[in-house]
């Protein structure tokens, strides 16, 4: 009995444990070691969050035909219990796939705001803003909300050890 009992008061650690399983891979031209959430599913697209030893790369691909982005696209951000959004630019290549990117420089300090705020606030929706000036909503539900949130809170908090 005794020991039935004290499995069940590790097991919620073991779960806990699960939930922040990221992909590491060694790039075999730089040997640098890639961490990945991997794809999370939204309800319009998806989102990847990826780092290495100089940048956290958060890559929504948006679907949809004709989603061109540049550097002068743009993405609010809405969060919840929060009443301003946050914007911000395409980082990326100028592409006609539906590839948005938010960069952020890895380094061992506190975030910036924004990639603070998606770690620890839960994302609504977000609006992306092509080069033709169409916009496209892409919601987050309850569940992408608490997955991302703690997938990019524990990528973010491992990518400070590959700082170099």
């Amino acid at each position: 009995m005794k020991s039935v009992f004290v499995i069940n008061l590790f097991f919620p650690l073991y779960i806990f444990a699960q939930d922040c399983k990221l992909v590491r891979e060694k790039d075999p031209f730089t040997k640098e070691i890639k961490l990945s959430t991997g794809f999370i599913m939204l309800s319009g697209g998806s989102v990847t969050v990826d780092a290495d030893s100089k940048e956290i790369d958060v890559l929504f691909s948006v679907e949809g035909a004709d989603k061109c982005y540049d550097n002068n696209s743009s993405a609010d951000i809405f969060f919840e219990g929060i009443k301003s959004k946050s914007s911000a630019r395409n980082n990326g290549t100028m592409n006609c796939e539906g590839l948005f990117h938010f960069i952020f420089r890895n380094s061992n300090s506190t975030p910036t705001t924004l990639l603070q705020r998606i770690c620890t606030k839960k994302i609504t929706h977000i609006i992306f803003t092509g080069n033709n000036k169409k916009q496209t909503i892409v919601s987050v539900g309850e569940k992408e909300q608490e997955v991302l949130m703690k997938f990019a809170n524990c990528l973010v908090s491992e990518a400070k050890t590959l700082v170099k």
